[in-house]
């Protein structure tokens, strides 16, 4: 019965975080993002209204690299754990001339990216194990401290892709007059490496819509020096994995970071979704679940998710730095 109870009260922690999750097929009501100079309503269908696009970055003098297409499928098959570019790199060394901290880290990024569940653990010594085959991670805790625990103004349940361009959804008290939370946080915080984790998005929207303002948010992120690290998600909602597709391409057109946490769940119960719900919401232990050397916990999908984001962050920390050291 404890155990019951206690399950229950994380299952209300989680849902109340991110809400609802949108089912393919449904009308959803979230906040409608515009930017500032666009006058619509702000309320009804948001499969009538079509959002232009905002322009965050006029001055950004950034592209896709030429490649040959990537096969739709091909995503499925791309590691977990990234592999660090040439480009990579480079931007790296932009941002270290800039004056980027190279011992910080941003997350933009939904309900699914709250301190709370989402790394913060790594910052409470004690709160996790590593066991001996993941010992090695404990240098990249050590070099990131801080950043783990830290919120900051690019993280919150509601945000999306859309929503997070938005100066009209940022912070009102630690942001300045027309920033969005993406260039809010990215100014107050300093970073050389952001995660990019969006999963939520308006039901009945296309998925080419969910790329052109991904594309955004990256081409800013690499404007400012910080390098982008792109997540797949874990869940279908749409229905043709339409958006981990998009992600993928955004990841390989501008040869940067994949963390395909999509691969990582893979093998677990139910692909690390929570069986009883909506298909959204991942599964977890009910407890910490933190514990990377128990094999109980790491049948649940926050075990690897928290995990597998750890291991991405030290293998893009370790790649970029090899030439500086």
């Amino acid at each position: 019965m404890k155990k019951t109870l206690l399950l229950l009260l994380l299952l209300t922690v989680l849902l109340s975080a991110c809400g609802t999750a949108p089912v393919q097929g449904t009308t959803v009501q979230p906040a409608i993002v515009l930017p500032t100079n666009t006058a619509m309503p702000l309320s009804g269908n948001l499969s009538e209204i079509s959002t232009p696009v905002p322009n965050i970055s006029a001055a950004a003098d950034v592209s896709p690299t030429p490649r040959p297409t990537l096969a739709p499928d091909a995503w499925m098959s791309m590691p977990v754990v990234p592999e660090v570019s040439d480009t990579a790199r480079a931007i790296y060394q932009r941002g270290q001339e800039m004056g980027n901290d190279p011992h910080v880290f941003s997350r933009i990024g939904d309900c699914q990216n709250v301190a709370s569940r989402f790394l913060g653990v790594f910052d409470s010594p004690g709160d996790y194990t590593l066991g001996d085959e993941y010992a090695y991670l404990q240098e990249t805790i050590d070099y990131f401290a801080g950043s783990f625990v830290r919120q900051g103004f690019a993280v919150k349940g509601g945000y999306n892709v859309a929503a997070i361009l938005s100066p009209l959804r940022a912070d009102k008290e630690n942001c300045e007059a027309g920033e969005s939370p993406v260039a809010c946080e990215i100014r107050a915080n300093n970073p050389s490496f952001a995660i990019i984790s969006l999963e939520e998005w308006w039901a009945n929207k296309p998925a080419d819509e969910y790329e052109k303002y991904l594309r955004q948010i990256v081409e800013y992120t690499i404007d400012k020096g910080v390098v982008p690290i792109l997540a797949t998600k874990a869940d279908n909602l749409e229905g043709d994995n339409g958006i981990n597709q998009a992600i993928a391409r955004v990841a390989y057109d501008y040869d940067i970071p994949l963390w395909n946490f999509w691969a990582a769940v893979q093998p677990l119960p139910n692909h690390g979704l929570e069986k009883e719900f909506d298909g959204f919401h991942l599964s977890f232990s009910g407890d910490a679940g933190n514990q990377f050397d128990d094999p109980y916990r790491m049948e649940f999908g926050w075990a690897w998710r928290n995990l597998t984001a750890l291991q991405s962050l030290d293998a893009v920390r370790r790649g970029v730095t090899e030439q500086n050291p």
